[in-house]
């Protein structure tokens, strides 16, 4: 007599305490640090294409996580207004910014008037909030790259701009690495098991120090006092953490474990820019009043 039962699945893939596929969570990694590096350092305006390109992803990832709860964002005009605010913001500055983040926000509603009334509160709603998360804090970084105010050529790291975005980018790494590292070999005490079990207070004071380390180190590159690392590496850790389960509570009132899978060992675009979009704001303030 033949089996007929059917194949048992193969359990998932344990990836340990941290739950990512380390090997090619590196590499993901790696290969975007190459692409932001060799931007910055031979042309950094085209550096505005990367941040643009985010943010179409970013806005494709969220229309199609919120469409898990019949939520329908405008898609198309929120793309294209998320790249001019990315566009204007560097070009042109904060006012231009805040112009373009209200034209895109009412555009956005008059797009949803053509498909009726039910649902448009809550599209609506939807939307404005996609556009301020995404494209408007994703332009602090279009503001921080224009400190040094020359766009047109080549800097590499001499920069203010880029420096700055260079310091952001580190900060953040820093408060990721540290928690990472912290978590897995300390993790004992959640800090907030029901909205991501595997974030632990150990981790969140090794992310205080990595960063707050880094913060000291980067002030020297920077020519700044010291202090001022201290107050960056304390909010880069507090809003890092913040930006992280704020994604985490998206996602679990979504019903979805990622964003999208695009970034392979991370998962969608907006797992690896939670914490950035996080940070970016406060620290382009503190760098563009203290520093520079």
């Amino acid at each position: 007599m033949s089996d007929t039962s059917a194949p048992v699945p193969a359990p998932p893939k344990d990836h340990g305490r941290a739950g990512r596929n380390l090997p090619a969570a590196i590499g993901s990694a790696v290969v975007l640090l190459v692409a932001v590096v060799a931007s910055l350092y031979f042309w950094k305006t085209a550096f505005m294409l990367i941040v643009a390109v985010a943010v179409v992803v970013a806005v494709w990832e969220l229309h199609r996580g919120l469409s898990a709860k019949a939520i329908d964002i405008p898609e198309q005009p929120l793309m294209v207004g998320g790249v001019v605010m990315v566009v204007v913001a560097y070009f042109w500055g904060a006012p231009a910014l805040v112009t373009a983040t209200a034209v895109a926000g009412l555009v956005s509603m008059l797009w949803l008037l053509r498909r009726g009334v039910t649902g448009f509160v809550q599209n609506a709603t939807a939307a404005v909030f996609t556009l301020v998360y995404v494209p408007f804090l994703g332009s602090f970084v279009a503001l921080m790259l224009a400190e040094g105010g020359d766009w047109n050529s080549a800097h590499h790291f001499a920069d203010d701009g880029v420096r700055g975005v260079i310091a952001f980018i580190l900060l953040t790494i820093a408060s990721d690495i540290g928690g990472y590292v912290a978590g897995v070999l300390f993790g004992k005490h959640p800090m907030a098991p029901v909205i991501s079990p595997k974030k632990s207070w150990e981790g969140f004071a090794g992310s205080a120090i990595f960063c707050v380390g880094a913060g000291v180190g980067l002030m020297a590159w920077l020519d700044a006092a010291w202090w001022i690392g201290v107050l960056l590496g304390v909010i880069a850790v507090v809003m890092a953490t913040l930006g992280d389960l704020v994604e985490s509570v998206m996602k679990r009132d979504l019903g979805i474990k990622d964003m999208s899978q695009i970034v392979p060992g991370h998962g969608g675009l907006m797992d690896r820019l939670d914490s950035l979009l996080a940070t970016i704001a406060p620290i382009w303030l503190v760098l563009h009043y203290l520093v520079f």
